[in-house]
């Protein structure tokens, strides 16, 4: 039996006699563990486990691993493997999403230039959807969260970077180089001596002034540069994190700084709004300062609202709504499923 980890959905868990066939299974694979849910065609769940990543094992152990997690949760709950229609997989890093492949995932140093679709594909026995991480994020909101009344939609994940998905007419752009829906390298500052982006170091990205890592590089330099803040009497490094708690505080420097942080990234919806006119942006990942049920969490919003606005169409911004994600980080593992069902339906259309 794989070892479990001690993490939980936070969605309602469905009774198998209730649950909508067909049956998708959706993976989401993270640094430190890789979530598997079973979902039904609402995208409900009835049934969840997540494994270890175990990273250094490499992506073929990770991979048996999963399929046998599968096949114990399905029979947990009275199924076989021939009850699922399809697997969804969702990866992080680059990939090469037409051929299965991973290319160099950052934070997977020894699962680099592998063919993780067909290792899953023959492990489990079932044909594989394959996506980007935050794509699959993506989708999960746009199918059954925030965006769930939509039928095009974009989605920024602040985190270490910023990642994103793009869905247009219920369709998820990929790209002819599988690198479609990357948001954070959007150029937000074209100044010559711009910020680096955390993840290949391009100069003036949203990632370098929007994500998490940029907001806690942007503190340390200016409380070194002089700065006053309750942030200069920690005994630890500066994060994203203990930003939002000094805001909490009231602290004028760090209240200041999540509202520039809020008007790059309105630059960078703006941009996004101006070329494809979604109707909707949502925000998730880590980094949303206490989301909507926080004061620092709607100045952070109605912040990015006001940047947005300022630059965008006055009927543009009218018709333009910015909201926070509600999956949370089930959002990975329901996306990755709803593609997998998504492709499931095209095929089968295609065959009629």
């Amino acid at each position: 039996m794989v070892p479990f980890l001690d993490v939980m959905t936070s969605q309602p868990i469905l009774r198998i006699a209730d649950a909508h066939p067909p049956f998708v299974l959706g993976i989401d694979v993270g640094g430190t563990g890789i979530k598997i849910g079973l979902v039904d065609d609402q995208g409900r769940t009835f049934g969840f486990r997540a494994i270890p990543t175990e990273e250094p094992r490499g992506p073929a152990d990770a991979m048996r691993r999963v399929a046998e997690t599968c096949r114990e949760m399905l029979s947990d709950v009275g199924l076989c493997l021939q009850d699922i229609r399809r697997v969804g997989l969702g990866t992080p890093g680059s990939q090469d999403i037409p051929k299965g492949m991973l290319i160099e995932p950052p934070n997977h140093p020894h699962w680099h230039h592998f063919p993780i679709v067909s290792c899953l594909e023959k492990e489990i026995g079932l044909p594989v959807s394959f996506a980007n991480d935050a794509n699959a994020a993506a989708f999960g909101e746009f199918w059954v969260g925030t965006g769930r009344v939509y039928s095009s939609m974009v989605m920024l994940t602040l985190g270490t970077g910023v990642g994103g998905g793009v869905i247009v007419d219920d369709h998820l752009i990929v790209g002819k180089n599988s690198f479609g829906g990357e948001c954070g390298h959007l150029i937000v500052d074209s100044s010559p001596d711009a910020r680096l982006c955390v993840w290949g170091g391009g100069r003036g990205h949203l990632e370098a002034y929007a994500s998490a890592s940029a907001v806690a590089a942007r503190a340390q330099e200016k409380i070194a540069a002089g700065a006053t803040s309750i942030l200069r009497s920690l005994q630890t490094p500066i994060t994203a994190k203990r930003v939002y708690e000094a805001a909490l505080q009231g602290d004028v420097f760090s209240l200041k700084l999540i509202d520039e942080t809020a008007e790059y990234l309105g630059i960078g919806i703006a941009t996004l709004v101006h070329v494809l006119d979604p109707g909707l942006v949502v925000l998730g990942g880590a980094m949303d300062f206490g989301g909507k049920d926080c004061t620092i969490g709607q100045r952070f919003l109605s912040a990015t609202i006001r940047s947005f606005e300022e630059r965008s169409f006055e009927y543009v911004a009218q018709g333009t709504r910015i909201e926070f994600a509600s999956l949370g980080s089930d959002a990975g593992y329901l996306g990755a499923a709803g593609i997998a069902r998504a492709d499931s339906n095209q095929n089968e259309k295609n065959e009629k």
